[in-house]
């Protein structure tokens, strides 16, 4: 992957907060505004300059990233990815879009148990 600019980078973010999935919409009315367990959480978090982060927890350093369907293609992609953010101290829970909807209780659960455990 080709490194943004800065300034290239901040429009993809702001591009990727302003049209979100419905799952990250939907995750995100669960995250926002420390609704879960006081933790703060950021859309669209750039990281290195390379990646943005679905969601990202910094004072636990946790990234949550949503996988629709486009994500049984980029299996190897995906996997390097994770890789190198974890490799910086980034610890990285990913979950399939179609769980947010189904079951979201669990998804909450999950989170909390990556942030407290």
């Amino acid at each position: 992957m080709k490194p943004r600019s800065t300034e290239e980078h901040k429009k993809v973010r702001r591009e990727f907060r302003k049209n979100p999935t419905p799952a990250e919409e939907e995750l995100w009315k669960h995250l926002r505004k420390k609704q879960l367990k006081g933790y703060k959480f950021r859309r669209q978090h750039p990281v290195k300059g390379k990646f943005i982060l679905d969601f990202y927890c910094p004072i636990k350093k946790l990234a949550i990233g949503l996988d629709g369907p486009i994500h049984r293609f980029t299996k190897k992609e995906d996997k390097e990815r994770q890789e190198l953010i974890e490799s910086i101290g980034i610890k990285v829970v990913r979950f399939k879009n179609r769980d947010v909807f189904d079951r979201v209780e669990w998804i909450l659960e999950k989170i909390v148990n990556a942030l407290e455990g």
